[in-house]
């Protein structure tokens, strides 16, 4: 990255301004990937959540660069989610990968757009957001149960996140609830370190469950580095805390399909790329939210505003 992009790139509150250029993945059109199989993709459309083992296995230590370099400087939405007096640490921070070299090299060369066209039965694959989630150890404070899409602007039945540690983990691993991406009604969506309703309404959403005092399937596996679990963006997750020895560092891709249209919300979404211009039922708009797969056509590569050259 130049500087005059990491200048541009600072200066604006979006974290978000013209896309780098990304390569968009045409070789593999048409062919599974060789990381997943049918029952993968199965088991993703009905539970919304499914492992894939040695997803980012030959990119751990790109991630765990990646992520000390972004804890070292923090982006404008990086948060600390514990109150004082509570144990160990809590960081998180996202929309950072296109001044933080290495998530971007992980975008482009690992096996994630063709894994998550495949998951999602699409033909492209947009890149939403990536996101750096760290539980130093002794950190007991849970992640909170809850659906990332009531959060986003992102309305569809084509997402995923992908949700990768780069250190082993059993008790402080991703607990996915099976199914809940199906549910009639979306997640009471609340603030994390307030512990309060992130809109004013609560009319339009359901409370939030306690997924293991009412007999909910959860999901869980114990994950070396490299792993992903994949889940869709309205499945209900959650983590425990992180009462090991060792640390807990985590780094997530949100990525949409076909179908993913922009959907407004009743108030500041997060992240809320401010400046969008985006109105309900736009395509997201590709020069801040780069296609990195295209199997419609032969290999292209984005633009300079990443838009796709067809």
């Amino acid at each position: 990255m130049t500087a005059r992009m990491y200048q541009r790139l600072l200066a604006c509150p979006a974290a978000k301004c013209d896309a780098p250029s990304l390569p968009v993945d045409g070789t593999r059109s048409g062919a599974m990937s060789p990381l997943i199989t049918q029952q993968h993709i199965d088991s993703y459309q009905a539970d919304g959540a499914v492992l894939i083992k040695g997803l980012f296995a030959d990119h751990v230590d790109d991630i765990a660069a990646g992520i000390a370099m972004n804890m070292e400087s923090p982006g404008p939405y990086a948060a600390e989610n514990l109150r004082p007096g509570e144990t160990g640490r809590f960081f998180d921070d996202y929309c950072n990968w296109q001044r933080i070299l290495p998530f971007e090299k992980v975008i482009r060369e690992s096996d994630v757009a063709a894994v998550a066209a495949d998951l999602m039965s699409s033909q492209t694959v947009q890149l939403f957001h990536d996101h750096v989630l760290v539980k130093e150890p002794g950190t007991a404070k849970p992640t909170p149960w809850h659906q990332d899409s009531p959060y986003y602007f992102v309305g569809g039945e084509q997402t995923v996140s992908f949700w990768c540690p780069v250190d082993p983990v059993t008790e402080a691993t991703l607990r996915c609830v099976a199914g809940s991406h199906l549910w009639d009604r979306p997640v009471l969506p609340t603030r994390w370190l307030a512990e309060d309703n992130f809109y004013v309404d609560e009319s339009d959403w359901m409370p939030v469950p306690d997924p293991d005092s009412e007999g909910m399937r959860v999901l869980e596996w114990p994950m070396a580095p490299g792993d992903a679990v994949a889940f869709d963006f309205r499945v209900l997750h959650g983590a425990r805390g992180n009462d090991s020895t060792t640390r807990r560092r985590a780094f997530s891709l949100r990525l949409v399909g076909d179908d993913a249209r922009f959907v407004t919300r009743p108030g500041r979404t997060s992240p809320p790329f401010p400046g969008h211009g985006m109105e309900a039922g736009d395509s997201l708009r590709v020069d801040w939210f780069p296609v990195i797969l295209d199997r419609r056509s032969g290999t292209h590569r984005a633009d300079e505003n990443g838009r796709v050259d067809a």
